[in-house]
Formats: C-alpha cells, structure tokens, sequence
C-alpha cells in the first residue's frame, strides 16, 4: 500500500497515547472516560502489546480535551512527546548529532515519531523552515496537534543541543484567546493567520554539531527504523504520500487517474481513502500549491507575477482569483502577514 490509513492499527498504545493518558492521569482524570470509544483497555496499555489506529489515537485526545480544561494540555504534552521512550526512533532521535539529523527523525519517520503529523522540510540560503502537515484527518484536533508537535521539536532541540534555538513559530489560524500560553511555552516571536503551520530557524543552525551525539548509536538505531517500516507498513500516510506526489509536479498537476495509478489504486479508492483521512483530491491539490507558493512568497521574495508563473496558470489575475479561493487572501496580503513574520515590520 502507498501509505497507511487511518483505520489501520500500528501506533503503539503504549507510546505517544500512554505519554498523553499518564500526563491526563497525573491531573486526576479516570483512565476509563479517557479509553471511552477507542477500543483500549487498561490491561493491554499494562502488557505493551495494543495498537491503535489514527483515528482512536484522535478519540483518545478529544477524550482528554474534554475532561480536562485546560489551556496548556497541548503544551504540556508537548514536553513529554520526544525523544520519549518508543524504542529505536527515540533512540535515533536522542543520539543525533545536529539539528540536520534531528529533524531527518521527522521527515523520514513519522509513521514511528508522529503519526499524525508529516512535516516538510524546505531549505533555502538563509533559512531551514519546518512545516506540519495533517497525515489522518485532524479536523478539530489539528491545533492541539501543532501545539504539542511544535512544543516537543522546540523542546527537544534545545536539550540535544545544550542552548534555545531562536524558533520563529508561525500558524494557519487566527491568534487564539490565550496567546500568553504560546509565549510561555514556546518564546517568541509568534505569527498567526500565516496561512501556514511551521518553525524557521536561520539555516546556520542545521549542521552545527551537538554535544551530545553518538554516530555509531545513531546509525544502528537508523537501520532499526528502517527495518521496522519495511516489515510494517509505509512511513506515511495515504494522504501524506499523495501529497508529496503532487508536490513533485506543482505547475503541472497530475489528473486524478495519474494520481490513482501513481498510488497503485483505482480514482474511486484513492478518492475514498483521501475522505476517510479529512479531504478529497482538489482540496488536497490546493493545498500542496498554496503551500508552494506561499514557501515562493516568503522566503524567495517571489512577486504574485513571478509565483504565477512558476505555477503555470495562464494569467496573473487567474492566479490571483485562486490563491483567494485558497485561503482567503489575496497573494499580495498574505505577503506582507508574511514579510512581517520573517521581521519586516512594515511589510517590506
């Protein structure tokens, strides 16, 4: 299969779900109303030996965020997600030996670190940016996803490397009623409506070494992982490798039956694998190029004709009408929320 879904069941209950149980539990909360409709037991959580699919580890967190009120949940699970003790991708992830190697941990394995994320890494002259992606179909789910994710990398990435990094965290959505528990947790500075969900670090940073890295403990740990995603499944999921398919081909997008055959299915599998995970083909194409010509926009300093172009659409004003049924705002506007997010004050 091209990618898993999210009713196939491969994440080990006992790591990244049991880390948010014990951290729900540690608040008093009774593991049966947490375990409500995701088909988990208290005993198979004790042998280590349950799985569960995307979409009960989904239930499990709306569980969570319904029993307990509180504003820094994401946060604080974001702390305890990484390196964390999931056997060899936390291994792999604790003996890297650059931010470069920590973030491959991301890229290459979320199938095993973030089932419910994929991240994109994309790299310029200046700057690294590393954008989060919905791999199952987040729904309501997606900014405690973001939250947690971007605390853990944060977090994470300061203790392997011995000092903060300076993060620039920026969003999809509009700035939530409680920004002070982003500044708390994750340090400034915070842009939100940016169309997209990622952390930007000067590029510097990537190959710096780290104090801590182990490179034969690394190695090993790398063969582990891979032998482990050759024997259970792909390393991400449908949706996530449809999208990267289409991002390969961002001025020509392929047709859904090009699609279909690329993910070895037929139209009608692919467009109902894509709705069990959230979205459907045009949507999914619309992201991908949104995406790349927001990366075009921000960090190229591409203008709405050049980005028109480089998409291949016939004309600007026809790029112009798309990129505001994409998002809402024209590409002029959404550069200049960009241009201040990478510390242009006036948008210039």
């Amino acid at each position: 299969m091209a990618g898993y879904l999210s009713d196939q069941h491969f994440i080990a209950a006992h790591h990244l779900p049991a880390a948010l149980i014990d951290l729900a539990q540690d608040q008093g909360e009774d593991l049966h109303r947490l375990l409500r409709h995701t088909g988990l037991f208290r005993e198979q959580l004790i042998r280590g030996e349950a799985r569960v699919s995307a979409r009960e580890y989904l239930q499990l967190i709306h569980n969570t965020r319904q029993r307990l009120d509180d504003p820094e949940l994401a946060f604080r699970y974001g702390q305890r997600l990484f390196p964390g003790h999931y056997g060899a991708v936390s291994s792999l992830l604790g003996n890297a030996g650059s931010l470069a190697q920590a973030l491959s941990v991301f890229t290459d394995f979320p199938a095993l670190i973030s089932p419910l994320l994929a991240s994109r890494l994309t790299l310029t002259d200046e700057y690294l940016c590393l954008q989060w992606l919905d791999s199952c179909g987040a729904g309501s789910q997606w900014r405690f996803l973001v939250e947690a994710a971007m605390t853990g990398v944060a977090s994470v990435t300061r203790w392997l490397s011995g000092s903060p990094l300076p993060w620039r965290f920026q969003f999809s959505y509009p700035c939530p009623p409680w920004p002070e528990q982003y500044q708390v947790h994750l340090g400034e500075p915070l842009h939100f409506a940016a169309q997209m969900d990622a952390m930007i670090l000067p590029r510097h940073y990537l190959d710096q070494p780290w104090p801590q890295r182990a490179p034969t403990a690394w190695l090993a740990a790398r063969q582990e992982c891979e032998r482990q995603l050759s024997n259970s499944g792909a390393p991400y999921s449908f949706r996530h490798s449809l999208y990267r398919f289409l991002q390969s081909r961002p001025a020509d997008p392929p047709s859904l039956q090009e699609s279909a055959d690329h993910m070895a299915c037929s139209a009608a599998t692919l467009k109902r694998r894509l709705a069990q995970q959230g979205c459907h083909y045009q949507q999914l194409l619309d992201e991908v190029r949104l995406h790349q010509a927001i990366l075009w926009l921000q960090f190229h300093g591409y203008s709405t004709e050049q980005v028109s172009r480089q998409l291949n659409f016939s004309d600007t004003t026809n790029f112009r009408r798309s990129f505001k049924r994409w998002c809402g705002l024209t590409p002029a506007a959404c550069q200049r929320i960009l241009a201040i997010a990478m510390g242009a004050p006036n948008g210039g």
